[in-house]
């Protein structure tokens, strides 16, 4: 069984939900409560400028900071909640340290995937915090075997250029996945770079006839910039995406001339855009 992402989990029953106005109805009531049973009797909580009121306003006020604090504090015991050095602390009683310029999202991430691989030699979620602990450089991570043999693929895909892992950031990986307190004596790692093609891409653009002629020379950047927000491993490079993100303001019709059909890749692979040319459709509807 799958464990769920920690954003589709509902809030827990520890995170109260605060609203003022049923907080200061609730002290209303105890303090008529309480001055009636003291022989008192007080029916002005309408009154703006009844001192008891403004008592009660303000308790009400300082209830809610009261408790909001104690929402925040049993957030910063959550994982899908704790931040910064409250962060810190969660993830290190995973044995897990927070990297260099690590990200609140990312080190939470990594947190949960050696929560998920606490096993010695795997599952694979182990292998995956082990390869995304060498370097905040690692974007994402594939780890696959074929059959029975024990040869374990990590494919790497990096925040940089187009994804391609260069050659030292393979070896870092190498020699983190192969330390003696995470290899299982039968496993073999082969490391390798999800970005193992680049496709130029050609498409023929028309224009409105009031559009800027500058469109067609801001499209390729735009597209470049659009295909590196994407989960890239084992995603397509297909006509339609090309289409769909070609189509900005003041462009009419998307021609995609190369490649010539969609181009697939599994998921451990990743496809990076190369030079992207944009030919002049000419103007029109």
């Amino acid at each position: 069984m799958s464990t769920p992402p920690l954003d589709t989990l509902t809030l827990p029953n520890v995170i109260e939900t605060l609203d003022y106005e049923t907080a200061l109805a609730a002290l209303i009531a105890d303090a008529r409560a309480r001055l009636n049973a003291a022989g008192i009797a007080w029916d002005v909580d309408t009154l703006e400028t009844d001192p008891i009121m403004i008592l009660l306003e303000a308790w009400a006020y300082r209830e809610l900071l009261l408790r909001a604090r104690v929402n925040d504090a049993a957030r910063a015991n959550l994982l899908a909640f704790a931040a910064g050095s409250d962060l810190d602390h969660l993830a290190a009683f995973y044995d897990v340290a927070r990297l260099a310029d690590e990200t609140d999202d990312r080190l939470r991430a990594r947190t949960r995937l050696t929560i998920m691989g606490r096993s010695a030699g795997g599952p694979d979620e182990r292998y995956r915090a082990v390869v995304l602990g060498v370097s905040t450089r690692i974007r994402d991570v594939a780890i696959w075997r074929e059959v029975t043999d024990p040869t374990v693929r990590v494919s790497v895909l990096t925040t940089e250029g187009d994804g391609e892992a260069d050659a030292a950031l393979l070896a870092a990986v190498q020699t983190a996945l192969e330390r003696p307190d995470i290899r299982v004596v039968s496993d073999r790692f082969v490391v390798s770079s999800a970005v193992q093609q680049a496709v130029d891409v050609t498409m023929t653009v028309r224009l409105e006839a009031t559009a800027s002629a500058s469109i067609l020379t801001d499209l390729p950047d735009l597209i470049a910039a659009d295909w590196l927000t994407e989960s890239l491993l084992g995603l397509d490079l297909t006509h339609s995406w090309l289409i769909a993100h070609a189509m900005r303001s003041g462009v009419t019709r998307v021609e995609v001339v190369s490649p010539v059909s969609d181009i697939e890749v599994d998921s451990t692979r990743a496809i990076a855009l190369g030079t992207i040319t944009i030919i002049d459709g000419g103007r029109g509807r």
